[in-house]
């Protein structure tokens, strides 16, 4: 004779009101951590932060980093191309500065 099990999944359902991220959100914001899952680029904005006027040139950057001028820009291009930091030329020189609205989207996803 079979035994009978009675299962209840009724704690297995969603509850009412949930709802997914948006995909397309998703993918922004997936595209945002990308691009500051680097130790490089964390000490970069680390750096943005505490220079004057919260800004920095890429001349700024490479003696406290030890890195290459190229290097540094091609981190700064990543994390320009999804908005995370925005660029102000004066003269010769390019002054990059974070994005607090973008930078906002990132830390809102850990209240």
């Amino acid at each position: 004779m079979a035994t009978k099990i009675s299962l209840d999944i009724s704690g297995c359902a969603p509850a009412p009101g949930l709802e997914p991220m948006a995909r397309s959100k998703a993918t922004e914001i997936a595209a945002l951590l990308k691009a500051v899952a680097d130790p490089t680029r964390l000490q970069i904005l680390a750096l943005i932060r505490q220079s004057p006027d919260s800004r920095a040139c890429i001349c700024d950057l490479t003696e406290p980093l030890d890195l290459s001028q190229p290097t540094i820009s091609h981190h700064m291009k990543k994390m320009t191309e999804v908005g995370l930091l925005t660029s102000e030329k004066k003269g010769t020189w390019v002054y990059y500065s974070i994005n607090q609205k973008i930078w906002n989207q990132i830390s809102d996803l850990f209240d």
